[in-house]
């Protein structure tokens, strides 16, 4: 009955917020979680969708992107809606207010959200004491990223101190470089920029490691807006500097998808329906260019399980959702899961 009522609060309530703003439905749906969450049970899944990874075991391959939960605030509430893992951030060293709002635009009849957040976070310091207080026992990514006020030059200096913070608390890290939404932070995916910051991450890493006896896998979180030639030389970077695995993909800034008479005012990054073809698109190449073996993380467009399967079946290792999750909720996972587990080869 418990899981019965929960489904009802889901609906319910999913149907009220989307008549508000979307920023506030948001916030205001992350905090209905707290009050639901002991109706929920974490659904059940076999070992047989289990994913070894980055030297991590997840339980399953679907998990929850960065954004959704910028600063923990809610890690246990949404872990308790079965994620296997979840990536908190993106995190910058000091408190940031983001930009001037509104920032975010439902584009319903397009399964589909515009934002131009512009990594909105309370720091690093607050995001530890969450991550220390937390009972989440799945695997804990933080995703992380400069100060809007830090120039450009001296970008690695906040990926690292940011880096050394999270480094205790977090099962993987991954390096934003990719948000649209903080001015002249995609320069850094090209390869001067990227082997700037890569460079400065790993040694502090290799510090870290003697510290605390532990080895944090370092990911990179790319764009969709990329042509093969792009692909190719990123996915060069990436096996020459080492980092464990690549998250394909970030919004995209071709408002285009959305048709042509899309305002000004409400520019910012795509996320949704819209992006799943670029996301897939990236990730077969990627696949093509890194091996069978090398982690990738495909977020961009999941809406359905249709869309987690083929997100897959392009070469993903593992899968997140987002703008599918803030439509669709709990639905969403559970529909996924029970795709997964069809499909998996104690089910056939």
């Amino acid at each position: 009955m418990s899981r019965f009522v929960a489904s009802l609060l889901s609906e319910s309530a999913l149907a009220a917020l989307s008549r508000l703003d979307p920023e506030r439905a948001h916030d205001w749906g992350l905090a209905g979680l707290r009050l639901v969450k002991p109706l929920y049970r974490t659904p059940a899944v076999p070992a047989t969708l289990a994913v070894q990874c980055l030297g991590l075991k997840f339980a399953h391959p679907l998990g929850l992107a960065a954004g959704f939960d910028k600063n923990g605030d809610y890690l246990d509430a949404l872990g308790a809606l079965g994620f296997g893992h979840i990536e908190l951030g993106t995190v910058t060293p000091r408190p940031q207010p983001g930009n001037p709002k509104p920032r975010m635009f439902r584009i319903r009849a397009a399964d589909a959200l515009v934002n131009r957040m512009g990594f909105n976070n309370k720091g690093v310091e607050h995001l530890l004491t969450r991550l220390a207080t937390s009972r989440y026992r799945g695997i804990r990514g933080v995703s992380i990223g400069k100060n809007a006020d830090t120039p450009i030059e001296q970008a690695e200096a906040d990926y690292v101190l940011c880096l050394r913070k999270v480094y205790a608390q977090a099962d993987y890290v991954a390096v934003n470089v990719s948000s649209p939404n903080t001015a002249r932070l995609r320069e850094l995916q090209g390869r001067d920029g990227l082997e700037r910051i890569l460079s400065a991450l790993l040694e502090e890493r290799r510090r870290l490691k003697e510290r605390y006896i532990k080895h944090v896998p370092l990911l990179v979180k790319i764009a969709p807006n990329l042509d093969t030639e792009q692909i190719t030389l990123l996915a060069a970077t990436l096996r020459s500097a080492g980092v464990e695995g690549v998250i394909a993909t970030n919004t995209s800034t071709d408002l285009e998808l959305l048709g042509p008479d899309w305002p000004e005012a409400h520019r910012g990054g795509l996320s949704g329906a819209p992006v799943h073809a670029l996301s897939v698109a990236v990730i077969a190449r990627l696949r093509a260019e890194l091996g069978t073996k090398f982690p990738i993380i495909g977020v961009g467009g999941i809406m359905d399980a249709a869309h987690a399967v083929g997100t897959l079946e392009a070469g993903a290792t593992l899968i997140q959702v987002y703008t599918g999750f803030a439509y669709r909720g709990q639905r969403l996972v559970r529909e996924i899961l029970d795709a997964l587990i069809a499909r998996s080869p104690r089910s056939r």
